[in-house]
């Protein structure tokens, strides 16, 4: 017995969405915080730049999310710092986005 194409099975609600859309549902069901306190970072680094954050957190035994939290922590405390030995507002001109501080103790 030939099977006719009313025969074939119809496609489900999931085999329809497009691509971007079962992206969304992923993200949607998987990509919550607990605390709704996560936002999403999307961006692209230099190789070199991926394998060293790759490197550190392998030997400190910790994920990549939390060794560039760390490091952006950190590097956040020095900036702080730095902003209060600059001005005498430094803390509030730092949060603000009104202070320009040499990067050297981050970036080089």
């Amino acid at each position: 017995m030939a099977t006719t194409k009313h025969d074939a099975p119809t496609k489900t609600k999931t085999q329809l969405s497009s691509n971007a859309q079962r992206q969304a549902d992923y993200r949607r069901r998987h990509l919550k915080s607990e605390d709704s306190h996560l936002q999403r970072l999307s961006l692209m680094v230099d190789q070199h730049v991926k394998f060293a954050l790759q490197r550190l957190a392998t030997c400190y035994g910790v994920t990549q999310r939390s060794m560039l939290e760390g490091l952006i922590l950190q590097a956040d405390r020095l900036a702080v710092d730095e902003a209060i030995a600059v001005s005498p507002n430094g803390h509030a001109d730092y949060y603000d986005g009104r202070l320009r501080l040499q990067g050297k103790a981050v970036t080089q």
